[in-house]
């Protein structure tokens, strides 16, 4: 799954680590733009440069279309870096070259970072405004500090994942709503029906496979609202959270939806989900608990009503 920026901003001490990794990229080559990038599913995003005052026209937090970046040529599979001496030394494609001059970069080594699974993050990249030599032992050097913050990236990236599901677990909705509950937002609060049976039937390893396969099912969902994460909370519970207020219309739309998609089982299992909708106003003073205790009343009523179904929260007047 792929890193993306607001994960990024949770992890400890992200910014003062990645200033540190520059300054050692520094060290090795001084005279040169150092600067760190992370890709999404389609964006390269520029996160941090060793200077600004360059004449090479990139800025922190700028995003650029991933088919369009440099970056997105590095040999990822075998972690080989790319190099480009020269940009006019016939080594370097029309396209690409042009991509670089487009920013006044005449020289460009793009050092890949990947998570210990093989993920892609993103790229330790040099840059210069000139023609540049870069040695053996500067590369390897670099590409030591790349693998450092990789296992960095690995240690953060998994304190806020499930182990067995690989969603993000119940610290990373704690964190999220920490930071973001003013700005708004809607639970999906998921309770499976008929899970207890699959580990008294067929075994608790079938149930763990079951969980695997709901999670990859919901995954696939919230990739295709920008706005969504999933997470497991714990047994056969979920959450998915949109960041953005919805209609009571399409928010029906979304839960129909994940009903749908978790009822088709091919006869193998007898399962369902049931759901609890609750929503939080922009700038709510509402805590994460009492919103999971609302979400988890509305599942209740959802239950009761007959499962394979959702019901929204209430208030009690």
């Amino acid at each position: 799954m792929v890193i993306t920026l607001q994960e990024l901003q949770m992890y400890r001490n992200f910014d003062e680590l990645a200033s540190d990794v520059l300054d050692l990229a520094k060290e090795i080559l001084p005279d040169k733009l150092i600067y760190l990038t992370s890709f999404s599913d389609k964006q390269q995003i520029i996160l941090k440069l060793s200077n600004e005052d360059t004449s090479i026209l990139l800025t922190e937090g700028m995003v650029i279309n991933l088919n369009e970046t440099v970056c997105n040529r590095i040999d990822f599979k075998n972690k080989q870096p790319l190099i480009y001496e020269d940009i006019k030394d016939g080594t370097c494609s029309v396209d690409l070259r042009d991509i670089l001059e487009e920013v006044n970069i005449k020289s460009y080594l793009g050092i890949p970072i990947s998570l210990v699974n093989g993920e892609r993050f993103g790229t330790l990249c040099v840059a210069h405004h000139e023609e540049s030599q870069f040695d053996k032992k500067s590369i390897n050097l670099l590409q030591k500090i790349a693998k450092m913050f990789a296992y960095y990236l690995e240690l953060e990236h998994f304190a806020y994942k499930d182990s067995l599901t690989g969603l993000y677990n119940r610290h990373y909705l704690s964190r999220y709503f920490e930071d973001h509950s003013k700005t708004g937002g809607v639970l999906f609060f998921l309770d499976m029906d008929g899970f207890k049976e699959v580990n008294d039937i067929h075994g608790h390893d079938t149930g763990d496979l079951v969980l695997k396969e709901i999670a990859i099912r919901l995954q696939k969902f919230v990739n295709e609202h920008h706005d969504a994460f999933a997470v497991r909370l714990g047994g056969d519970e979920f959450i998915i959270h949109f960041a953005q207020l919805s209609t009571r219309e399409e928010l029906s739309k979304r839960a129909e939806y994940v009903l749908n998609c978790l009822s088709a089982w091919n006869n193998k299992f007898q399962l369902s989900t049931s759901i609890g909708i609750v929503s939080y106003p922009v700038d709510s003073n509402i805590n994460l608990k009492t919103l999971l205790k609302n979400a988890d009343n509305a599942l209740y009523l959802s239950k009761t009503a007959g499962k394979n179904s959702y019901k929204f929260f209430k208030e009690k007047i």
